[in-house]
This record gives C-alpha cells, sequence and structure tokens, in this order.
C-alpha cells in the first residue's frame, strides 16, 4: 500500500543524488514495474512474450520492461536509476522512495518531495530517445535478435545478398526507426546496421564508416547544442554497439581487434557472441573466456557495469553479479514459437532438442535484454553524454583553438614581413629625399655663383635646367 499524497516520510527515504534533465532520462529509470510478494522482498514483473521454461539467478521474464503507473497523486512506483557522484564510480540503485509519507506535524512538510515526480511526468509527455548500433558480418542473426528484443519486425523486407554481392560489396549505415509505446511510456528507437561490414574480400576499412558516422552524430550534436535552438535538440548520438563475434573462430579475428579499438573510446561497446546454440556448453564456456582474455590483452574498453549499491538487497546483487559474469553474451534470436509440453515458447527445434530464446540456462538473451532495456538503459546514455561526448567535444575545441592559435601566428609573421617591407621602403624614400636635397643645394650654389659673374643674366637658364 502505497502513502497517500501530501503525506512525507519523516525520514525522506532514499532520493536522488543528483536532479537528471528530463531529456536524458529513460523509461527505465523512473517505470520499472515491481510487484511486492511479501513485506520486505519485492520481484519485477515485465509485461510480453512467454517467459521459457528456465530460471535462474534473479532473472526477471521476458518482455519490455517499460511500466509505469499512471500519474497519480498516489506517487510512482519505485523504479531504476543510475545515481552518480562526482568523484566516485557509478552506482546503480534499483529502490527510490520518494512517496510522501504521514509527517506527525503538518507543518513540518515542504512539499520537494514530489519533485521527482513532476520530473516523471514531464519526461513521460516527452517521450525517451535510444539510438542502438550493430555491428557484424553478414549471417550473425543480427536482424533477428534485434526483432526478438523489441517483439518488432523492422526488416520483413530484407533481401540476401548474393555471394557475388558480397565480394564487391561496401560497408552502408541503414537506420531504421521504431516508435515503442507502453503503458503510456514513448520509446523511440534507432537502430543503426551496417550491413557489408567485414563481407568484401578486402575488409581492412570496414570500420572506418562507423567511425565516420559516430563522429558525425557527435558533431551534429555539438552544432545543435552551440546554437541558438537548443530547447528542441534531438539526440541521435549512438548509446550502445552490440558487436556480434562469429563463433566460427576461436577468439577474436584481427577486424574485431582493429574495429573494437577504433570504437571503443566513442561508444560503449557491448560484445556478443553470435548464435550461441551451435555450440555446446563447454565450448561456449571455453570461448567467453578466451574472447575475454583478448580484449584484456588488446586493452580494449568495453562498456563496464557500475557498482551495484551496498544496501541492496541479495536477489538484487545476485542479478547484478550474474550480468558481470554474462560478458560477452552469448544469444540466439528467434521469432517462431513451438510447442514444447505443452507450452508455446520461441525457440528453434532441432533433433536433439529445442533451444528456448527466453530461457536463462539455454542462452543470454534475457539477461542481454534486461540490461539493455530493464535496469542499463540510462546508463548507456549517461557514459555516452558525460564521457564519449565530451571526449569529443574536448579534442574538437582544442582542435579549433590550435587552428586559430596557427592562424593567428600566420597573421602576426605576415605581418611582421608587412612591416619590414615598410621600413625598407621608408628607408629608401629618405635616401631619396636625401640625394635630392643634396642637389638643390648644388644647383642653387651654381646658380649663385653664375649671378655672381652675369649679374643681367640671373633669369638665364643654368645648364639647361632653368630656375630654381
Amino acid at each position: 500500500m502505497y502513502p497517500r499524497h501530501g503525506e512525507v516520510n519523516k525520514s525522506y527515504g532514499r532520493f536522488y543524488d543528483r536532479v537528471v534533465s528530463p531529456n536524458c532520462l529513460s523509461p527505465v529509470g523512473l517505470s520499472r514495474s515491481t510487484g511486492v510478494a511479501s513485506s520486505g522482498s519485492r520481484s519485477a514483473t515485465q509485461p510480453g512474450v512467454v517467459a521459457g521454461g528456465g530460471g535462474g539467478g534473479g532473472s526477471s521474464s521476458s518482455g519490455l520492461d517499460l511500466h509505469h503507473p499512471s500519474p497519480s497523486p498516489a506517487g510512482l512506483v519505485p523504479g531504476v536509476k543510475i545515481a552518480t557522484t562526482p568523484g566516485l564510480k557509478r552506482r546503480l540503485t534499483r529502490q527510490i522512495d520518494y512517496t510522501p509519507a504521514k509527517y506527525k506535524d503538518e507543518d513540518e512538510y515542504i512539499g520537494f518531495a514530489t519533485l521527482p515526480e513532476q520530473v516523471h511526468r514531464k519526461a513521460v509527455r516527452k517521450g525517451f530517445d535510444f539510438t542502438l548500433m550493430v555491428v557484424g558480418e553478414s549471417g550473425m542473426g543480427k536482424s533477428t535478435l534485434i526483432n526478438s528484443l523489441f517483439l518488432s519486425d523492422l526488416y520483413k523486407d530484407k533481401n540476401s545478398p548474393s555471394v557475388n554481392d558480397l565480394i564487391e560489396r561496401t560497408v552502408s549505415i541503414e537506420k531504421k526507426q521504431l516508435e515503442i509505446e507502453e503503458k503510456g511510456v514513448r520509446l523511440k528507437l534507432t537502430i543503426v546496421d551496417t550491413p557489408g561490414f567485414n563481407d568484401a574480400v578486402n575488409a581492412e576499412n570496414s570500420h572506418q564508416a562507423l567511425i565516420d558516422y559516430v563522429d558525425q552524430q557527435f558533431r551534429q550534436y555539438y552544432d545543435d547544442e552551440s546554437g541558438l535552438n537548443r530547447r528542441n535538440i534531438v539526440d541521435n548520438r549512438v548509446h550502445c554497439c552490440l558487436y556480434f563475434i562469429s563463433p566460427y573462430g576461436h577468439g577474436l579475428r584481427q577486424i574485431d581487434v582493429q574495429t573494437m579499438r577504433k570504437l571503443h573510446n566513442k561508444v560503449n561497446i557491448v560484445p556478443l557472441i553470435a548464435k550461441a546454440d551451435i555450440l555446446t556448453k563447454e565450448e561456449l564456456r571455453t570461448m567467453k573466456n578466451r574472447v575475454m582474455d583478448e580484449i584484456e590483452q588488446h586493452k580494449i574498453r568495453i562498456y563496464e557495469f557500475p557498482d551495484c549499491d551496498s544496501d541492496e538487497d541479495d536477489d538484487f546483487k545476485q542479478q547484478d553479479r550474474e550480468l558481470k559474469a554474462s560478458i560477452p553474451f552469448a544469444v540466439v534470436g528467434c521469432n517462431t514459437v513451438v510447442e514444447a509440453g505443452g507450452k508455446k515458447i520461441r525457440g528453434r527445434a532441432y533433433p536433439w532438442g529445442i533451444v528456448e530464446v527466453d530461457n536463462p540456462s539455454h542462452c543470454d538473451f534475457v539477461r542481454l535484454r534486461q540490461m539493455l532495456i530493464s535496469t542499463h538503459m540510462q546508463d548507456l546514455k549517461d557514459v555516452t553524454s558525460d564521457v564519449h561526448y565530451e571526449n569529443y567535444r574536448a579534442a574538437h575545441i582544442r582542435t579549433q583553438l590550435g587552428s586559430a592559435t596557427r592562424e593567428r601566428t600566420k597573421l602576426k609573421r605576415d605581418s611582421g614581413a608587412n612591416q619590414e617591407n615598410v621600413v625598407e621602403t621608408e628607408k629608401l624614400l629618405e635616401e631619396k629625399d636625401a640625394e635630392i636635397q643634396r642637389m638643390q643645394a648644388m644647383l642653387a650654389k651654381m646658380q649663385a655663383q653664375l649671378q655672381g659673374q652675369n649679374p643681367g643674366q640671373s633669369q638665364k637658364q643654368v645648364n639647361g635646367l632653368g630656375k630654381l
């Protein structure tokens, strides 16, 4: 039972560690649906697809966890929030109790405890944006996974290229936008696909198109931020990059290392092992360990999960540990519904059995969706804005200042050369003036001598020069 409107808990519970502007909030931070199982315990409920047969680790069931209560005076249901404190690591906080409780003395109630509710209402009216880039070669199941994550059909008209087309294919950027609304919360999702990546025979520069696109979005946001219409800025920056690693190799290939090293300072990289259903459990465990060892060996900085608050309950801490231990996520995407044990589930049927997409014991699909949508979407946006964009902005400003400094130096150098030319010209003019004065003095002396010899010829020309 939630407290009535106008009532404030004297202890104030937990509150925001910092004020977050509505344009940087995600549906997750203010709208996680929870159900009270018993006193002091909570269990997350997620509407959506049919859950798989496996549980484990406190993982929530399938579906988009974008629920929020109606903006009633009773306040908001506690949600998920990324709280940051200057000088400290990012913290992952699940519970926020800012609903007013009963005051013994009504005079003690000020009213600022409703600020989160005001932010929530404004943010819900505006809606939320999230941009997801998927990188991987053709045939890795990128389109299927995206459709499975967001219960959509973004690639129904997609045509598979022929072998000849793949040989000559170049990397291109394709954007698809999808607006999802769930219980009043609107999410504008942008999927940035990269068809042609590592498909051509010479794929040495496949990563350049990705880097150019990410930088282009940073530059566009920087220009909009520096312009006059700052109120209506559209955030198209890439908040997360799902990097698909081929299961057919023995870890990372050279193109994977090169691409991730070029991108890790610009975007949050979340590595995935594609088509995990072709690997046995032992092969999958070996593959994960090898990928993480090579990521550490090549000093690739992937997305770092924030630390969990120490006062969280044990179930949430266990869930957070399992998410971190699942990197790289072994995923299987499928939208086909099959029947198994009298239940309809999403999965792939093989002669040896059925792989359930929503079963955490079969693959990490549920954990990936939970991380990407339910718990860490806002943190992905925060890291993009506070770290990657700020790095780009600082580098861009330094470049501009360097160009301005070089231009001023050039102007000074040019003006110095011009000044030397002016001084030289003035010196020549002074020498000419002195020479003319000497000639005039000589002519005056000669004229005086002639006048002394011939007084009547004072007006006569002297050596053809005439009268001075």
